[in-house]
């Protein structure tokens, strides 16, 4: 039997968070051989072995994705061992920040995010993207909430975050797609196995909803009324990843379940 990722070596940035585990194990589910990146091992340990122990390969790596000389070395030791990257997908934490007007926001919380979210996509892109152009193949990922398309109030630095990186990715899909290297993103929002009071209250600060309050607000705004769920994103990641997806670059899948609606 096929399968979507067999014989392709994929890097997952920030492979021990939620989104990051659950991408992780669809892509070995579907053949792929992962090399998980983040800096708490512990973290990472455990979704290698629940990888393993569903009979997928998992290499972990403590790597920070703003080194720069880190990320290149990381990149070259999977070649080297691997034979490729076909795969890379930024999914470390920016921390946002949210709940608090513009107005009265402080610079470093309206920057953090924005740069973060640019410099890590930054040094994770370039760093398979010249691989995958020696290849004449290859797949960057990138995800995040759609906000960067809208104005909605009370998103702080998300918005800003958002629009800097998909402004990145499509200049960067640009000029490595005749060197056959695809970029794509998705949006998403609110995915409903990661969501967490601590989590929340981190990015919205004293206040801040319970994440069951956010999942029923998602809910109620979104079109297929729910939340979207982790396998939602990963199946999506996994086909975007493939050889199916062969025909996009410099798009967007929308897995928000209509919480935003283009």
């Amino acid at each position: 039997m096929s399968t979507l990722l067999g014989g392709k070596n994929a890097i997952i940035y920030g492979g021990g968070g939620g989104i990051g585990g659950g991408v992780a194990g669809a892509f070995a589910r579907e053949g792929a051989r992962v090399f998980l990146v983040g800096r708490t091992r512990e973290r990472l340990d455990a979704v290698a072995k629940d990888i393993s122990s569903a009979g997928g390969s998992a290499e972990v790596a403590v790597v920070d994705a703003l080194d720069e000389r880190a990320v290149d070395e990381h990149v070259r030791d999977v070649v080297s061992k691997a034979g490729s990257v076909d795969v890379s997908f930024n999914l470390i934490s920016r921390g946002d920040v949210q709940g608090t007007p513009l107005v009265d926001m402080t610079t470093d919380d309206l920057l953090r995010a924005v740069v973060t979210g640019l410099q890590s996509s930054f040094i994770t892109a370039r760093a398979a993207a010249r691989r995958m152009i020696e290849q004449g193949s290859g797949v960057v990922l990138h995800l995040n909430s759609a906000s960067g398309e809208g104005a909605m109030p009370g998103m702080g630095s998300t918005g800003p975050a958002d629009a800097a990186t998909e402004a990145f990715m499509r200049y960067l899909a640009a000029e490595v797609g005749p060197h056959g290297v695809r970029v794509c993103g998705i949006w998403t929002a609110g995915v409903a196995e990661t969501l967490s009071d601590e989590q929340i209250a981190a990015v919205g600060g004293e206040g801040a909803p319970t994440a069951q309050t956010v999942e029923q607000m998602i809910a109620g705004m979104a079109a297929l009324r729910r939340a979207p769920r982790l396998v939602d994103v990963a199946e999506v990641a996994a086909f975007l990843a493939s050889d199916r997806a062969a025909g996009m670059t410099g798009t967007i899948a929308n897995v928000t379940c209509g919480l935003v609606l283009r």
